[in-house]
């Protein structure tokens, strides 16, 4: 890096990358423009994840801060939706809704306890339904940072590809097969074969972060549902001793 750094003080024209890019052949340049696109929206994904996943593990950590301190759910429900960035705060808020319906149709039935079991059932099947579409949600446009890293070598080299056998056609053409003549063309060719990977490197790395981000929100959203169906059944064990009621 260093030397590098000396030669492009020292001659700053050998290693002009966009002079190199402006000689190319068209085919070249649209390659090269797609990979810009490519990169553009690659980074506008990885910038504004970045922030959505921050903001996420914040409310996350505050949410499940304050809904294990409860005392009843009554109490913490309200202040558990103020948290509106985590999954969690959408599960409580539809497991809460479903609990109040279970409860009504427990009064007005004779088979208080199937009504029981079986709601309970559905709750947790329904806030497990809400906590996979919040992870979509929350997933949405990472698949486009494999796409990129996936894609962009190969188009990369494509271009390399075309761009050497344009060199090598001029040899015909010029009658001459010296290095002078093959040189800058192959040099432009390698153009974008480093494009590619300077677009593909911080892609895949993105990807990789935001899966593994996605993956532990993923965990937490499992273990809540289940946290929340044992919160209701501790607090309609101290109901029915005459402690509290549950809602």
């Amino acid at each position: 890096m260093y030397w590098l750094f000396i030669s492009l003080v020292a001659n700053p024209f050998k290693f002009n990358i966009l002079r190199m890019v402006l000689e190319s052949g068209l085919f070249a340049q649209a390659v090269l423009l797609i990979l810009v696109f490519f990169s553009v929206f690659s980074w506008a994904i990885i910038i504004h994840k970045s922030r959505v996943f921050k903001r996420v593990d914040s409310h996350t950590r505050e949410f499940l801060r304050t809904f294990r301190k409860r005392k009843r759910l009554s109490e913490v429900y309200l202040a558990c939706l103020s948290y509106s960035r985590t999954p969690l705060s959408k599960m409580l808020e539809a497991g809460y809704k479903e609990l109040e319906e279970l409860f009504k149709e427990q009064l007005s039935s004779d088979r208080a306890m199937d009504i029981y079991n079986q709601g309970l059932e559905d709750i947790k099947a329904t806030m497990d339904r809400i906590g996979s579409e919040e992870l979509e949600k929350l997933g949405g446009r990472v698949t486009f940072l494999a796409t990129t890293g996936n894609t962009s070598p190969f188009l990369g080299l494509l271009g390399t590809v075309w761009g050497v056998m344009d060199s090598f056609a001029s040899i015909g053409v010029r009658g001459s097969a010296s290095l002078a003549v093959v040189a800058p063309g192959i040099a432009q060719a390698l153009i974008a074969t480093i494009f590619g990977l300077i677009v593909a490197i911080p892609a895949v790395i993105g990807y990789n972060h935001f899966g593994n981000k996605l993956k532990a929100t993923g965990v937490q959203v499992d273990n809540f549902s289940s946290e929340f169906i044992s919160a209701v059944k501790k607090e309609l064990h101290y109901e029915k001793k005459g402690l509290h009621s549950t809602l």
